[in-house]
């Protein structure tokens, strides 16, 4: 005999769809990416190199309102709400006079870039907060902002005056990167055929003046006889801000694993960058080989330069390039920890100074997906913690002490 269907009661229908929703988004979180939330909690991600203010100077004529990063800003990787996405504590917003500049222009364009900044600390102080000391990170990271350092990228933005080196300083600054893509008049840049050998006279002399201001020496760019000059001289420890490791990627920019070692003894620290150009071995080969293969093409066209470019064009639709992908920042991390141990490492994006990015890193909201596959790779919470953030406040700490005692001196 058929019984009438009875209605469902509200406690049997919970009973019925708790297995269901046990499946749902809730059961499906990333248990990595949820255990990396949880440390962006208890200390600050401290990115070491982030070149929005470029951005606005050069793409924007300035004006912050063209680049309001209150919202979002689509023509950037950066934006405050992007940047809490990615649970940023800290920032180095860089100060970088383009390459081609020098002397007055280059001054000119680097306070045009610390302007910026101040602007931005202004506009979004509920967001942003200036950043000193060592000390500031965390206390600022407590109350809920983003501790926010300034970088000046390229030695050249100082004109040569170690009085316009204190000034900035006096702004700000708290690194300097000894040279960009073109040599100094006193250091020698990894992307050209050296010229001094290294630092002259007055680079070492640039080096023992930051040392005694507190500004950390940045070797990120320069040649590797650049890197072991400064090392030689420096008394504080050294930070490369936004560099790979040579070993797993064989260009100039990379710092050799002789320099790693000495940079143990340093006390220093590589911020490993997301530049793909630096990270992957398998781009950097395909890129030699276009090289070849277009400059081949020329000459067998002469002057028919249309047909070379179709050509290379069909050939290149058939061997796309490479993607340079976020296991590759890991793998650069775990190079370096196992070379030089984890209190050498640390993270140096580079966002808003390159076009292309690593799949998984594509703009400031996903550091924290960097942190989940260090976390999938077993490294220890202290560890992680370290590569976060406390390692840049210990090296920050650490030329504090010594422009200290310099200046008791």
């Amino acid at each position: 005999m058929n019984h009438p269907a009875r209605p469902v009661s509200r406690s049997t229908l919970i009973l019925v769809l708790l297995p269901i929703l046990a499946w749902g988004p809730a059961a499906a979180a990333d248990p990595a990416l949820e255990k990396a939330r949880h440390l962006h909690r208890e200390v600050p991600l401290i990115d070491g190199h982030n070149d929005f203010p470029w951005q606005v100077m050069r793409h924007a004529g300035g004006d912050l309102d063209r680049r309001d990063i209150g919202g979002r800003v689509e023509e950037t990787h950066t934006d405050i709400p992007r940047l809490r996405e990615g649970m940023v504590g800290g920032q180095f917003w860089v100060v970088y006079p383009a390459t081609q500049l020098a002397g007055p222009e280059a001054l000119s364009f680097s306070l045009g870039s610390f302007d910026i900044i101040y602007q931005m600390l202004e506009r979004y102080p509920d967001d942003l907060e200036l950043a000193l000391e060592a000390d500031d990170a965390e206390r600022i990271f407590a109350e809920g902002r983003i501790a926010s350092y300034i970088g000046v990228e390229g030695g050249r933005a100082i004109d040569n005056s170690l009085g316009v080196l204190r000034m900035f300083y006096r702004l700000g600054a708290r690194y300097m990167t000894l040279t960009h893509n073109a040599h100094t008049d006193w250091a020698d840049s990894a992307a050209e055929e050296p010229e001094h050998g290294g630092l002259t006279g007055f680079g070492r002399e640039v080096v023992r003046e930051m040392n005694r201001l507190g500004m950390m020496v940045d070797l990120s760019h320069t040649s590797a006889a650049t890197m072991r000059d400064a090392l030689e001289v420096s008394l504080s420890p050294v930070i490369f801000s936004h560099s790979n490791a040579r070993a797993l990627c064989e260009v100039p920019r990379n710092v050799p694993d002789d320099v790693l070692d000495r940079l143990a003894e340093n006390g220093g620290l590589v911020m490993v960058t997301f530049v793909p150009a630096f990270l992957s071995q398998e781009l950097v080969d395909d890129r030699e080989k276009a090289r070849r293969i277009r400059r081949e093409l020329r000459e067998r066209h002469g002057d028919d330069g249309d047909r070379a470019d179709r050509e290379f064009e069909a050939w290149r639709a058939e061997n796309p390039r490479p993607r340079a992908t976020l296991a590759q920042v890991a793998d650069h991390i775990d190079y370096i920890v196992e070379r030089i141990g984890v209190d050498h490492v640390g993270i140096g994006s580079d966002y808003d100074g390159i076009r292309e990015l690593p799949e998984g890193l594509e703009d400031t909201s996903r550091f924290v997906h960097l942190t989940a596959e260090l976390v999938r790779r077993g490294y220890a919470d202290e560890a992680i913690k370290k590569i976060l953030g406390l390692n840049l406040i210990r090296v920050l700490r650490a030329n504090e002490a010594v422009a200290r005692e310099l200046r008791g001196e």
